[in-house]
């Protein structure tokens, strides 16, 4: 304010000395301007000298000068077990490991799902023309689908029985992992559900995926009950309450965090001992907390910390919005679609609503690529307003 003010006093004065009056014009607000832009000048030089290690401030200022080895964890300062010591050094391993120069990087589709894919044929339309650029992977622990997609078919993985809620969904999604690495060219790994659909038409989802460098994994902390209630003191000392987080399990992984999750051991053990259904008179999920914490801790600044597929759980229940024919319209997929902003909701009473805004490469970016929970009923009018569209 007080700038602003000066600026004003210099204008009235200099109009007063051009009509005749010699009073000399009063300095002191553009003195302070310049002396700001050096300031400012000053902060920024040092800015780009020294870069910032934090990764939220490496997407503000100069996010290429940030290199991944930067935003790894300090050393703790108490002295690690042996398990801890030799889990370190093969984090940092791979955390260090650069990704090949592909001619033709793929994405990995892994679909999560108990039996038959209501939207094969939305997904076949997905994608056609593309046959050289991904792979579909399906694990199906009720019941094996028969497909109709030649997309599908022969993709089906050995699966084994998954549980809600407990360690078996983690361990279905390393089964998927592990399928996919076993190709070489699959360089970006995405969670799907047979309730999910593409938002957008396959050239703009593998832009999005392939030429990025971080995992969208959902993070955040949630400090009420469902969240760090869920903690367990059995998890010290690898696992402390202040890195303890919550996510969503759908996610999209690159692939040194793919494998990263294959090596670790440690604290999966931790989490399938200590974090499960009726733990210590209370319930906790695996899947909502084992990859959102561990990566917290060995690589924070590689995360995105959002998922890039729309789940809403605005109605506070058990389970996600799920959406029926009435509700799919263009509309609906516009919003979705618009949204630059991630939400999260909390289980805690004076913090309810986090938002994460949703940045790419540095820039704001629309969040999602894919939605969930829809109705198999909607398939009809999901495939014309694919047709009739680029993109949703």
């Amino acid at each position: 304010m007080k700038t602003g003010r000066g600026w004003r006093v210099g204008i009235r004065d200099f109009l007063m000395m051009s009509s005749g009056t010699r009073q000399r014009p009063h300095l002191k607000g553009p003195n302070w301007v310049i002396i700001l832009v050096c300031l400012v000048s000053i902060f920024l030089i040092g800015v780009y000298i020294y870069p910032p290690r934090n990764s939220a401030a490496c997407y503000i200022f100069f996010s290429g000068s940030c290199s991944e080895q930067e935003t790894v964890p300090v050393v703790p300062s108490r002295e690690l077990t042996d398990e801890e010591n030799a889990a370190q050094v093969v984090i940092r391993e791979i955390l260090k490991s650069s990704p090949i120069a592909l001619k033709n990087p793929k994405i990995a589709f892994m679909f999560l799902t108990p039996g038959p894919l209501p939207f094969e044929m939305l997904w076949d339309k997905f994608f056609q023309g593309n046959d050289d650029r991904f792979t579909v992977y399906v694990h199906a622990s009720r019941e094996q689908p028969e497909h109709r997609s030649p997309h599908f078919v022969g993709r089906n993985i050995r699966s084994d029985k998954v549980d809600w809620g407990k360690i078996s969904m983690v361990d279905a999604e390393k089964r998927l992992l592990m399928n996919a690495l076993q190709d070489p060219d699959n360089q970006q790994f995405v969670l799907l559900s047979d309730s999910c659909v593409p938002l957008h038409h396959f050239d703009y989802v593998y832009n999005y995926l392939i030429f990025t460098n971080v995992s969208f994994i959902d993070c955040y902390d949630d400090p009420g009950p469902h969240g760090g209630g869920r903690y367990s003191e059995h998890m010290l000392p690898e696992v402390e309450y202040k890195d303890f987080r919550k996510g969503s399990q759908w996610f999209t992984m690159i692939r040194r965090h793919a494998l990263l999750i294959m090596a670790d051991s440690l604290y999966y053990k931790k989490f399938r001992l200590y974090c499960r259904p009726g733990m210590e008179g209370r319930n906790c999920y695996a899947d909502e907390h084992y990859f959102p914490t561990l990566f917290r801790m060995v690589d924070p600044g590689g995360i995105a910390n959002w998922s890039v597929t729309y789940v809403d759980w605005s109605e506070r229940k058990w389970h996600p919005k799920s959406y029926k024919s009435q509700d799919v319209t263009p509309k609906l997929l516009r919003n979705i679609t618009a949204f630059d902003t991630s939400l999260h909701f909390t289980s805690d009473e004076k913090k309810t609503v986090l938002t994460t805004p949703c940045i790419w490469n540095g820039i704001r970016r629309p969040c999602f690529l894919f939605a969930r929970k829809f109705f198999p009923e909607t398939l009809d009018n999901l495939m014309q307003l694919f047709s009739n569209s680029t993109a949703y």
